[in-house]
This record gives C-alpha cells, structure tokens and sequence, in this order.
C-alpha cells in the first residue's frame, strides 16, 4: 500500500479517534495552498505534498450543464469529449500515450457548473502534462470528422446510459427537470438526441473559444513536485496563451417553492418501481447550508441513519436507501441551486405514500431528537468522509478547483470543519423547518409501464 492509499484510510480513523477526546477544534486540517494568477487571467493553485511520488495536474473550466446554450442540450458534455480529439501539436490517442505509458492516467467529466480534465502521473513527468494541457487549451484539433464521430459517441452514450437501461436516469437526470422551474437548472443537461445531431463545426469553433480561456479556467497542481519548478513551467506553457470575452454567467435563481409538486414517470424496463424525493437547498456556504450537510449525514449517510433504520430495518420496504446533497458530485462542488435528495426502489404493494410518511417522520426524528452528542456524531461522519477525499490527489484537487472557481479561495478547503463546528442543535432545527417541510419538496415516481396485451 503506499502513502497515498494510507492517508486515505488513516484520515478517516484520525476523526473517529478525534471525537473522543474533544479536540477537533486544536485538530482541523491544515494543508498548503499557493494561489495566484497570471496575468492572462488562469488562476493557479498549488498544494505539495511529499508523500508519494505522485502528482495530480487538473484543469477546470467555468462551464457546466446549467450554462450551456440553449437548443443546445448535452453540449457542454458533447464538448468534453471534443476535448479528447487531440491538439494541432498532440494528435488524437497522444494523451492518452503520455499518460498510460508513464504509469498514470486521465479523464475528464462535465458537471452543473464546470467541466474538468485531470491526470495523475509519477511526479517526474510533471512538465509533459503540463505542456501537453496548455496544448489542447491552446489549440484543439476542431474538425469535422472528429465532430461526427463524437456525435455519435455521446448519443450511443446517452442510450445505453439512459434510455435503454432500467431506471436510466432516475433520479440523478430526472429530477431537476421536474423540481425545478429555470431552464437552465431543469433541462434535459445530458442531451436530447436531435440537439446533438444539430451541433455544428462553427457552433463546437465557437464553443472552445469562448469557454476554453485560460480566464475562464482553474489549473491545480497537487502531490510531490518543486513549487519553483512548477511556477516556471506553468509561466512557460500557459502564459503566452490570449484571454477571451467570457459571457456573464446567466441568473441561476430558482423562485421559492410553496407547495409541494408530484409526477409520475413510466419505465418499460423497470419492474419494481421507484420513488425520489428532492427538497431545494439552502444557498451555498450559509449556515443553513452547512446545517444541511449534517443533517444529510443523519438522515441517509450509513446503517445508522434514520432512513435507513426507517425504510429498511423496520418497515422493509426496500433493500437500501441512496441519498444527499448533489448526485453529480458532492456538497461543495457546484456553484448554484441544488436539490437534497433521497431515492429507493419498492415493493409494489407498498404505497408510496407510506414510504413519504416515514421520511416526514425520519425528518421529524432529528428535529427532536437533535442535541450535542448527536451533533457530534454527524460531523464526525462529515469529517471522515471530508478527510477521505482530500487524502486523494484527485478529491483534493477538485475542492481546490472548484473553491477557485467559485469563491476565488481554495484556501477554503482549510476553513470548513470550522464552518461545519459553528452549527448549532437550534440551527439545526431552524434549517430542517425552513428547508425539509413538504411545501419545499417534489415527488417523483417511476412507475413499470403496462405491459401491452
């Protein structure tokens, strides 16, 4: 096992054993951060570490599901894929040569509010990846060829992932076209197939243009690596890059919910159906917001949580209980309205209605129950999880990215236990009333379609 791997397991024991001694306030994390910009306008952090010889190098870019054009569903995705095409210095299946030769490894995922590409390498082949980047950010090979190929890579995509597979996109694609009202939060973001088969060469050249700026993206450098070195080479290779006229960002808001919304779905291919319940969260890094991320921990994180003791150990009306907050990700990387959320499949002589009734009373638990030592026990099941990811290269250098984007502060990574510690049992109370009641919350239900005769 090497150093990495047991950060990753050890962090997590360090906060079990944390919680009873009572000195977390003494123990919270503090790793290094080195931000800055060049003047071009990429925003760079740096996070050395050591204690393996392994680096993490990713690049995000400001753009997500929620803000790519319309009539242009699945886009940003579309483009993520672009991405892989080659550049006009590094032709297509060259990077992942690089990678894959060297003993390391890349991919890339679009999520609500960004797209990211990263790869974890043995620290001496820092500078290749970091040259090979700046090529594609510098000069994708935009063809068509390469266009209608990707076209025909993300429908096949969109097929097997969703429409030909039992709950295929339930909940997680689902649902925010039914909880929410603003187009940008509620369209269909993985792409339906006749906007695919529209995009056009000019519309992907334009595409890259304007949100493939190093002022539009983060670059994060985590592991073992000299932090001189590394400024040099970043200078080198991204600085000479031009800036672009980035679009402001289009109004996110979603109006507030009174009453509560219920739809139904069929699914030819499911036999058991389905139920998902979505309440909207509180604004990011309010302190609803964090009450919020405890209470998810109560509610579904473990065989411990109250719906699971609820759904599966008392009534038995399933086999498990997902949930929590961002279903693409996780609390802290997105950057605008988002749902919490909890999913199972049931019996079909269940009522839905009765699996409804006990997360009201699973919800009603913890506003009565809710008290210190409890408390304590939902951020020492935060802490673990916290500590899980950033004991990764790749966890680690998605808070970076994402708190840069977003906040221009990745030195947020070292603030939030304090945040999470700042949450009160009232606080708690006050979040589940405002937030978690049903006037704030949609039903969805993905029922077996009839079977024709």
């Amino acid at each position: 096992m090497n150093n990495t791997r047991i950060c990753r397991y050890f962090l997590p024991v360090l906060a079990m054993l944390l919680v009873h001694t009572g000195s977390f306030a003494q123990q919270q994390v503090s790793l290094p951060v080195d931000y800055y910009q060049l003047p071009n306008g990429l925003k760079v952090v740096l996070s050395p570490d050591s204690h393996a010889p392994i680096v993490t190098v990713a690049v995000y870019y400001n753009i997500g599901f929620r803000i790519e054009p319309k009539n242009r569903t699945g886009f940003a995705h579309l483009f993520e894929h672009m991405m892989f095409q080659g550049s006009k210095n590094f032709k297509k299946g060259e990077f992942d040569k690089l990678t894959e030769k060297n003993g390391g490894y890349n991919n890339g995922s679009t999520r609500f509010d960004f797209t990211n590409y990263y790869e974890v390498m043995p620290a001496h082949m820092l500078e290749p990846i970091l040259w090979a980047e700046s090529d594609r950010m510098k000069a994708l090979d935009l063809n068509q060829a390469s266009l209608t190929n990707q076209q025909g890579v993300v429908k096949n995509e969109v097929k097997v992932n969703v429409l030909n597979r039992p709950y295929g996109g339930f909940p997680w694609l689902d649902m925010p076209q039914y909880a929410n009202e603003n187009w940008y939060n509620a369209h269909n973001f993985y792409g339906d197939l006749k906007d695919l088969d529209s995009a056009k060469l000019e519309d992907v050249e334009s595409f890259f243009k304007t949100f493939y700026a190093p002022n539009n993206a983060v670059l994060v450098v985590v592991g073992d690596f000299d932090k001189a070195s590394a400024r040099k080479w970043i200078s080198q290779y991204f600085g000479p890059l031009p800036s672009a006229t980035v679009p402001a960002i289009p109004d996110l808001k979603e109006k507030p919910q009174e009453k509560e919304k219920r739809f139904t779905k069929e699914d030819a291919l499911i036999n058991k159906p389905a139920i998902a319940i979505a309440y909207k969260m509180p604004d990011r890094n309010t302190p609803e917001y964090f009450a919020m991320g405890l209470i998810s921990q109560l509610l579904v994180e473990g065989k411990d949580s109250r719906l699971y003791q609820r759904l599966v150990q008392q009534k038995g009306f399933t086999a498990n209980v997902n949930g929590g907050i961002n279903y693409l990700g996780n609390m802290y990387n997105y950057n605008g309205p988002m749902l919490w959320m909890m999913d199972l499949i049931y019996d079909a002589a269940v009522n839905p209605d009765s699996i409804v009734a006990q997360v009201d009373l699973a919800i009603g638990d913890i506003a009565r129950d809710i008290n210190p030592e409890t408390l304590k026990l939902a951020k020492v099941k935060l802490r673990s999880e916290f500590y899980e990811t950033i004991g990764d290269g790749t966890g680690l250098a998605d808070l970076l990215a994402c708190f840069a984007l977003f906040d221009n502060n990745p030195n947020r990574v070292n603030e939030l236990e304090k945040e999470f510690d700042q949450v009160t049992p009232d606080l708690i109370r006050k979040t589940i009333s405002t937030y978690l009641k049903p006037g704030n919350r949609t039903i969805l239900l993905n029922l077996p379609a009839a079977k024709k005769q």
